[in-house]
């Protein structure tokens, strides 16, 4: 009885430990959110976080759970997962989220949680374990999500240019400081839709390796996916406001037409991505977006520099993830 006392204990703080990460993941991309409504004035800072966090809870009525499917099932065997793999998953990116955090670099919540399962299955196991087609995609959208959010970012300019040709300046910045909100809300609906969904991924695999669930199960149970929204949108609330600078104007200098642009096209790209269940980073999408409004300008526009150590995050955090998700794998066993 006492056994299965701790092992249910060590379950509950590891649900814990993921809703942390959760909430760590909606403050560290609060900034991928509100960034650019904030930069151009549209709304104030304590706003635009509402706001957000409104919408990334209302996705939970709007996107299946393919996403979640993909990282409960879809990155490693789910047999080889117990508790000491989900510990050193979460432990891996909770710590790469707070390194990046604190040098106010954009990396990727999402790919710091992805390393860090790959990292803490192949501490146990050897990389047989890992499913190749799953981890393929996740690591192809890397570069596909910053290009479609590139992609649809300048078109989106380049469509509101040519249409706006003829308007009067100041009543283009006039439509588009309200059109902004439709665009902010979109693309915190997508960030909800995405982002929780991993969180309830890592979640169902430990539900899963510890037969709390089955893997033959639809969905993960009701409490996983609520928690799991609540936790993100009250990590916006808090925002991360490190990055939000970076991400509003180190960049490029933004105007409400070009926000919107850019809000739109990264919505588009997330839309795109959850439809296939692909957990995609927000913070690689918006950044081609971004990059992509500001090009339109002129290629001068865009600060190449911070877009350059912007882009080397993204390459080192899988990796650098799952290094420490190893080490953390090997002390959990010293632990318990």
């Amino acid at each position: 009885m006492e056994t299965v006392q701790a092992a249910l204990w060590v379950v509950i703080l590891l649900v814990a430990m993921a809703l942390v990460f959760d909430f760590m993941n909606g403050f560290h991309d609060a900034a991928n959110s509100i960034a650019t409504v904030v930069s151009t004035g549209v709304l104030k800072p304590t706003q635009a976080v509402v706001f957000a966090a409104f919408f990334n809870f209302v996705a939970i009525f709007v996107f299946h759970l393919s996403v979640a499917a993909t990282v409960g099932k879809g990155i490693v065997q789910p047999d080889i997962v117990d508790t000491h793999v989900v510990f050193g998953a979460l432990a891996g990116a909770i710590v790469w989220n707070v390194i990046t955090w604190y040098y106010g670099i954009p990396s990727s919540s999402s790919h710091a949680l992805i390393g860090g399962i790959v990292g803490a299955a192949i501490a146990k196991a050897g990389s047989s374990v890992l499913i190749a087609g799953g981890i393929l995609k996740i690591v192809a959208f890397i570069f596909i999500s910053p290009l479609l959010g590139f992609l649809f970012g300048s078109l989106m300019m380049v469509a509101v240019a040519w249409i706006c040709r003829r308007t009067r300046p100041n009543k283009v910045d006039k439509w588009f400081r309200r059109l902004q909100l439709v665009s902010a809300g979109a693309y915190s609906l997508g960030h909800g839709g995405n982002d929780a969904q991993k969180t309830i991924g890592i979640i169902w695999l430990l539900l899963i390796a510890t037969g709390y669930s089955t893997a033959g199960e639809a969905s993960p149970p009701l409490w996983t996916i609520i928690s799991c929204y609540l936790a993100i949108g009250l990590g916006t609330m808090f925002g991360g406001w490190r990055i939000v600078k970076t991400m509003g104007q180190k960049i490029t200098k933004l105007k409400p037409v070009g926000g919107f642009c850019a809000e739109t096209g990264g919505a588009m790209t997330l839309f795109f991505a959850t439809f296939l269940g692909v957990p995609v980073s927000t913070t690689h999408t918006i950044t081609g977006a971004i990059v992509g409004v500001g090009s339109t300008q002129r290629m001068s526009a865009v600060r190449w520099g911070v877009a350059g150590n912007i882009v080397w995050a993204w390459i080192l955090t899988i990796p650098a993830s799952a290094f420490v998700a190893a080490i953390a794998y090997w002390v959990s066993l010293q632990l318990y």
